[in-house]
């Protein structure tokens, strides 16, 4: 699920959570509120938090992986 990417990604990436929080503009509870799939974020976040991580949408959604298996 896409809260499992955004955990994975934000560590892989040297970011805490409270950073990520910070620059989207939200508080800390709703960002981890995203990464342990209790609230999906809305589209227009996905593209503020794919921006800061330096990735896709696709990737965050898994569909990336969807893609290279067919």
């Amino acid at each position: 699920m896409i809260g499992d990417m955004l955990n994975k990604t934000r560590k892989a990436k040297g970011f805490t959570a409270q950073q990520m929080a910070d620059c989207l503009g939200i508080n800390l509870r709703s960002y981890r509120a995203y990464e342990s799939n209790d609230r999906q974020p809305s589209l227009q976040m996905l593209i503020k938090i794919a921006d800061k991580l330096n990735v896709s949408t696709d990737y965050l959604l898994c569909r990336d992986y969807k893609n290279n298996a067919e």
